[in-house]
């Protein structure tokens, strides 16, 4: 049977979000889950689109009622996957890729440990704060909390089935499409 479920994690600021997109530019059938989320909307961000939106105490009624696949608490807000997300993907004939951060990876893996996992890397720590600091929304503190965060986070690259660096965009796009592609055969 073919892998049709994939996650693609990494530090905040390696470029999942953009890895993902030049992947679905050479892979049309592949489709990301939209997570959801506490925190609020950055601008030009649609809820439904590019989180779902909703209140601390909506979320922990998800949890209650186990309707997430994996959630955590990054910074100050949650994020999640919704399990009814995948299940209208896969029903739908797609190819699933799954943009989390790599704790919601690690509970995915134990949830669906079919789900082929692919850890994107910063070239280096200096590249990931400048990366972090060029995109301008975060405070002095916050992109400190996030280089923290990522220093831990890089070390459960291990428990990835992949691991890719995100030095060159176009070669790192390649290599991810290769996975999927050899992992859905």
């Amino acid at each position: 049977m073919r892998n049709n479920l994939f996650i693609l994690s990494g530090p905040s600021g390696s470029g999942k979000n953009t890895v993902y997109d030049g992947v679905a530019a050479l892979i049309p059938e592949i489709a990301q889950t939209v997570s959801v989320t506490t925190r609020p909307p950055r601008e030009g961000e649609v809820d439904g689109v590019d989180y779902y939106f909703v209140s601390v105490k909506e979320f922990e009624r998800k949890i209650r009622n186990d309707e997430l696949v994996e959630f955590v608490k990054y910074g100050d807000h949650y994020y999640g996957t919704l399990r009814s997300e995948i299940e209208r993907l896969k029903k739908a004939g797609k190819i699933v890729v799954l943009i989390i951060e790599v704790r919601g990876a690690l509970n995915v893996k134990r949830v669906f440990p079919e789900a082929e996992s692919i850890f994107i890397l910063p070239p280096s720590m200096d590249v990931l704060r400048q990366r972090i600091e060029n995109r301008g929304q975060n405070s002095v503190e916050e992109t400190e909390k996030r280089l923290r965060i990522a220093e831990q986070e890089l070390l459960q690259k291990g428990f990835y089935d992949h691991c890719v660096i995100n030095d060159d965009l176009d070669v790192c796009v390649n290599e991810v499409a290769d996975i999927i592609r050899k992992g859905v055969q």
